[in-house]
């Protein structure tokens, strides 16, 4: 049956285009439900609170280094 391999040419293309994009839409529809699930938590209060701690721990590093290092050794 090897003679016959190019008749099944078309299809397996056609198969490999709508596996395509099958793929594509389901990437898209993953994007938009991480999107929406980051806005959801953003809005929670528990986003809040995250966003909340990471502005004081930015704001405290800002503040700790002066030009020194965080670890300071010690010899002895």
């Amino acid at each position: 049956m090897g003679c016959f391999g190019c008749f099944d040419g078309g299809s397996k293309r056609q198969r490999k285009e709508e596996d395509r994009l099958a793929s594509e839409e389901a990437r898209a529809k993953a994007a938009e439900a991480a999107q929406k699930r980051q806005e959801q938590f953003e809005n929670s209060a528990a986003g809040r609170a995250a966003k909340a701690q990471l502005a004081a721990a930015s704001k405290q590093s800002n503040n700790n280094s002066k030009g020194e290092p965080v670890l300071k050794w010690q010899m002895g």
